[in-house]
């Protein structure tokens, strides 16, 4: 009986480690697409969609060649984009999900304010959508760019750019001390403050926004008579597009000039200032030059 008892006990282990070996075998193959995607996620997308403005010129500076495939429709706007020359060699999408769809990426990379129905609809079907904020400081392109090295698998490429970028900002940046007053004045009358990248580049450049002293911080209407009161020693505003909307009337007001001490500079587009990329270093060169002359004339 004890052998029988030894052999049947022998039987049952065995049949037990044949059991165990089976259902390794088969949890081994339930995990192995979800071990293949964590090996692939690792690696950087090769098809890769951009449907916003400024997350297209950031990863055309930072993408691998031919990692990109398509940027948004606006990036080919001289009037909008620094990089228009440069997206011109890519196919345009106008952010809508079935188009993006055809490319067929493996990452689509948008920003917060078009992160709205499409992006919902890539995510589900399943294509990873990757969504930056928007820059409000001079910090946050150094941020922007570390970030889409990050996601293109490109970190050395954006470190390098980071590293010139931050080389020229010091350069360019110039004392606080006694900074004259500036007023930033868009379409509507609408001025920015502090709290946005284009405050940022005009402090840098060396100017005192005249914004902080109506308690605006990041943006707000500027009435002419503020302005008038405000007295500042340059009014900063931009050119008109061509199309002369009733929105941008106001900035052709006689009133600009004569409120201010230098008159009205009329240089600044919006694609020297929408985007938290390295090219809004000629913006801050450019006024920074205004500030020259300003010294200059003392």
């Amino acid at each position: 009986m004890g052998v029988c008892n030894t052999g049947s006990g022998w039987v049952h282990w065995t049949k037990g480690r044949i059991l165990m070996r089976a259902w390794a075998w088969i949890l081994m193959a339930a995990l192995m697409p979800g071990m293949a995607l964590a090996k692939s996620s690792a690696e950087p997308p090769q098809r890769v969609v951009s449907m916003n403005l400024c997350t297209d010129q950031l990863a055309m500076l930072v993408a691998g060649d031919d990692q990109l495939v398509s940027v948004s429709a606006l990036s080919q706007d001289p009037n909008s984009s620094a990089m228009a020359d440069a997206a011109a060699a890519f196919p345009v999408n106008h952010g809508r999900a079935e188009e993006i769809h055809l490319f067929e990426p493996d990452l689509v990379i948008a920003g917060r304010f078009n992160a709205g129905a499409t992006v919902s609809m890539l995510q589900r079907l399943d294509i990873p959508v990757v969504v930056f904020e928007p820059a409000n400081s001079l910090s946050d392109v150094r941020e922007n760019l570390r970030r889409m090295g990050k996601v293109l698998g490109q970190a050395e490429r954006a470190e390098q750019l980071i590293a010139a970028f931050e080389g020229r900002l010091a350069i360019l940046s110039a004392t606080t001390l006694n900074a004259p007053a500036a007023a930033l004045y868009f379409p509507n009358g609408y001025t920015r403050g502090e709290g946005t990248l284009v405050g940022d580049i005009v402090r840098v450049a060396g100017f005192a926004n005249v914004a902080s002293d109506y308690g605006i911080r990041t943006g707000a209407h500027l009435s002419l008579e503020q302005l008038v009161m405000a007295a500042p020693e340059l009014v900063i505003t931009g050119s008109r597009h061509a199309g002369y909307s009733r929105s941008e009337t106001i900035m052709e007001h006689p009133v600009l000039a004569q409120a201010a001490a230098s008159g009205a500079h009329r240089g600044l587009v919006n694609r020297d200032w929408i985007c938290g990329t390295p090219h809004v270093l000629a913006a801050i060169e450019r006024i920074g030059a205004l500030r020259g002359e300003l010294v200059r004339r003392e």
